[in-house]
């Protein structure tokens, strides 16, 4: 977790007419930069109102905390549901999905591929090129999903 030092500098970085607050604009490009991608006004306008203790249309600095501390939160849990689904993958207690342990999950799940078909698929996520799926790469691939 950030410290609150850092959170400071990032409110500064952002409050582009220096009152101390983040707006809804503001708020707006703070999250592209954290996300690499646009959020419509409606979602910024919605994220503001679950974040703006006292009403007053603007983020403060403990606002601002607070709404970056529960990303935060909300990033280790899908990194824990992105473990746990991992883990089901990886069947050969090699810390790895092989093309085997793709193979009977794909089974289990009602879609019957062959050994080749596996690998294909883990190839396309396989940025090291061993022929496996690490833990990094899988979470790539389902956030590509």
């Amino acid at each position: 977790m950030a410290a609150s030092g850092e959170f400071t500098r990032v409110l500064s970085a952002f409050d582009q007419d220096g009152n101390g607050k983040i707006s809804a604009a503001e708020l707006r490009l703070c999250m592209k930069a954290a996300l690499g991608g646009d959020m419509s006004a409606e979602e910024v306008q919605a994220l503001m109102a679950s974040a703006d203790a006292d009403g007053d249309g603007l983020l403060d600095e403990e606002e601002f905390v607070r709404l970056v501390r529960e990303a935060e939160a909300g990033q280790e849990e899908e990194g824990d549901r992105c473990r746990e689904a991992f883990g089901m993958y990886e069947m050969e207690g090699r810390g790895c999905i092989t093309p085997l342990s793709l193979k009977l999950m794909m089974s289990r799940l009602g879609l019957h591929l062959d050994v080749d078909e596996c690998q294909a698929m883990i190839r396309r996520f396989d940025l090291n090129g061993d022929g496996v799926l690490t833990f990094d790469e899988f979470k790539t691939m389902m956030m590509m999903a």
